[in-house]
């Protein structure tokens, strides 16, 4: 499919890199490509970022129909601009599509969508140490009427955002809340998915934290409401007596890519992971002896966010000292050094734009 281009003739002044934030600036374009039940994916185009025109009973609004990908384009040393396994997002994507009845993308074409749009938007791409471009990439269902259906319209958009760090206060290990009301997600759900109802979901125990004095909450299962799954927006690891413990994929958690990518780094480091269940009280038990040495939570928005206190109930443990912990750090400095194209990707998790 050929992709139209439309480009701008009033290009946006770059803002400045010391500013940042996470997701207040965007590029001047945007992809977007159109789907219907009769025609498949169609008119795939590039053009001056703006505002979508939508019906008021577009399918999005009143059902939910909607999904996105986080992932980042990076600035190298050398000046060149790279991506970091975004064949992982797209085929990310396409699951959580199968589980919501959305269309599913061409991976191949979209990848070359992806670096295009990237190529295009290639100076937008900020070089101070820790920045980057994230691309949100979403696709939700636009049919123009109120009934419960199958999709038959749907459209797919990238945008882009210049982005600091994701934390104001950087790798500072941040302050978490067991939730113990509120569900994120069961299995059978769309727990798994990277879905706007999820996070739509969360907000209230976020609210509850944050006025509390805490960033994020730690979710437990939505059954027996024991076991730890994810932290805020990220999927949570802890060493335990030397072992590295996350939770297991069991339907209700998201598949992080950078999830798997700190799995397949630790084990290179001959750490023993484990994926499997871990409980409150296993946790707990933890806390209270002392074997657990460090915990943090992975995600693309902040790579690695050092947990440095854990607030179970009225209890309060302090983690690692409070500091960020020799692992948490390491982690943080192999996996920024390979995305941006600092040190050697002896992975092939990378590819230049």
């Amino acid at each position: 499919m050929e992709i139209k281009m439309n480009l701008t003739k009033t290009p946006k002044e770059k803002p400045d890199q010391s500013k940042l934030g996470f997701g207040k600036f965007f590029t001047d374009h945007m992809f977007i490509m159109d789907w219907d039940s009769e025609n498949g994916w169609h008119d795939a185009r590039i053009e001056p970022f703006g505002p979508l025109v939508l019906h008021p009973a577009a399918t999005v609004f009143h059902y939910g129909a909607e999904i996105f990908e986080g992932l980042k384009a990076y600035r190298r040393p050398d000046g060149d601009v790279q991506l970091f396994r975004p064949w992982e997002n797209i085929k990310r994507l396409n699951n959580s599509a199968e589980r919501l009845s959305l269309p599913q993308v061409d991976e191949e074409f979209t990848l070359d969508a992806l670096k295009k749009f990237v190529a295009l938007e290639k100076d937008w791409v900020p070089s101070e140490p820790g920045t980057s471009l994230y691309l949100r990439p979403f696709l939700f269902g636009n049919d123009e009427t109120l009934g419960v259906h199958t999709i038959h319209h749907a459209k797919f958009v990238i945008i882009a955002s210049p982005v600091g760090a994701y934390y104001a206060e950087g790798l500072n290990p941040v302050k978490i809340m067991i939730e113990t009301q509120d569900v994120r997600a069961v299995r059978g759900g769309t727990g798994y998915t990277k879905c706007g109802g999820n996070y739509a979901a969360s907000m209230r125990a976020g609210d509850r934290a944050a006025a509390e004095g805490y960033s994020q909450v730690l979710w437990l299962d939505g059954v027996e409401r024991k076991y730890i799954e994810e932290v805020g927006a990220m999927n949570v690891m802890f060493l335990i007596n030397g072992v590295v413990v996350t939770p297991a994929l069991t339907g209700s958690i998201l598949p992080g890519i950078t999830r798997k990518s700190c799995i397949e780094l630790l084990r290179e480091m001959g750490y023993k992971v484990e994926e499997r269940l871990l409980s409150v009280e296993e946790l707990s038990a933890a806390l209270r002896d002392g074997t657990l040495e460090e915990a943090w939570g992975c995600g693309t928005a902040a790579v690695i966010s050092p947990i440095g206190e854990l607030r179970m109930g009225q209890a309060h443990y302090q983690v690692a000292d409070g500091g960020i912990g020799k692992l948490s750090q390491k982690l943080y400095d192999t996996l920024t050094s390979i995305q941006w194209g600092v040190a050697e990707d002896t992975h092939s998790w990378t590819c230049k734009v």
